[in-house]
């Protein structure tokens, strides 16, 4: 009787781990090129982990630090390449506005995760996000985020969002920060532009500081989830003339957050349509009205 032990399984084991590295190799180019929705997942998880990793080499040096939003420096030195990775052109128009030497609330229209292209080529010194509290648990960037001063709120407890907002409007003056938030509260995949939330605004109405409003062109011609489609393309990074805040009171916040929703909607859809920066979609009959 012939005895069969583990050692014996070893060489037809590896057989077959080398078959399915080598039919690995072989699939993972024919999805590239054969399979649109593919490439989308594929650059889609390349993105993500890539910022995860550059996270992880991000936190010693921040570390030293500690925290600190001189850190964000060096968040945006590291990430302003991958724009190149994935072939996207950032144009940016309007810096000038911004102002040279006191805080102010940057708002900006929010698409996707891709925004942080955008945000990263337009960041201006001493400048923060305010970021859902979900982010803060987001493995290395959320601790890389941590070091460099982001600024979190729990968006499901009205009262420590509340609460934050005023300690945010106190290091405003104090500390000379400018923050930058999102005022729709959430990503906007359809190519138009939500409501805003008013937190924002009653933000730098309290501190009195000016709005900086910035506008990011539509990204349908090159990336569009709902039809997994992520391609090579052209953003615009518009950057509009501030919007003052003194003498105004908390009355005054919803009409002014309809104001700069309003201008900002303006020169969205300019942008979107001009053939630098956006999507053709907005041009056919009918679909432009429908999405804005």
């Amino acid at each position: 009787m012939i005895l069969v032990t583990s050692m014996d399984l070893w060489p037809g084991a590896w057989t077959v781990l080398l078959l399915l590295f080598l039919l690995l190799l072989f699939l993972l180019p024919t999805l590239w090129f054969c399979s649109p929705s593919a490439k989308y997942f594929f650059k889609m998880a390349f993105y993500n982990g890539w910022i995860l990793f550059l996270a992880v080499l991000a936190i010693p040096v921040c570390a030293v630090r500690g925290r600190n939003v001189e850190n964000m420096k060096i968040l945006r030195l590291m990430l302003l390449h991958i724009k190149y990775l994935y072939g996207i052109r950032v144009e940016v128009r309007g810096a000038h506005h911004f102002p040279p030497s006191q805080p102010y609330v940057v708002v900006s229209n929010h698409q996707s995760s891709l925004d942080l292209l955008g945000m990263m080529e337009v960041l201006p010194g001493r400048c923060v996000p305010i970021a859902k509290r979900e982010l803060l648990w987001a493995g290395s960037a959320g601790l890389a985020c941590w070091l460099a001063g982001v600024i979190f709120i729990d968006r499901k407890r009205t009262g420590d969002a509340i609460s934050v907002m005023s300690e945010v409007a106190q290091t405003l003056l104090t500390q000379d920060v400018r923050v930058w938030v999102f005022p729709e509260g959430t990503r906007n995949h359809n190519g138009s532009m939500l409501p805003f939330k008013r937190g924002a605004f009653h933000l730098a109405v309290q501190a009195q500081v000016p709005i900086v409003p910035i506008v990011m062109s539509s990204y349908q011609d090159f990336y569009c989830k709902k039809e997994r489609r992520f391609t090579s393309g052209r953003c615009q990074v518009r950057v509009l003339p501030p919007v003052p805040t003194e003498g105004l009171t908390p009355d005054d916040v919803p009409a002014l957050a309809d104001r700069v929703r309003h201008s900002m909607l303006t020169i969205f859809r300019e942008i979107s349509t001009d053939g630098r920066g956006g999507g053709d979609y907005l041009k056919k009959p009918g679909v432009g009205e429908a999405r804005l």
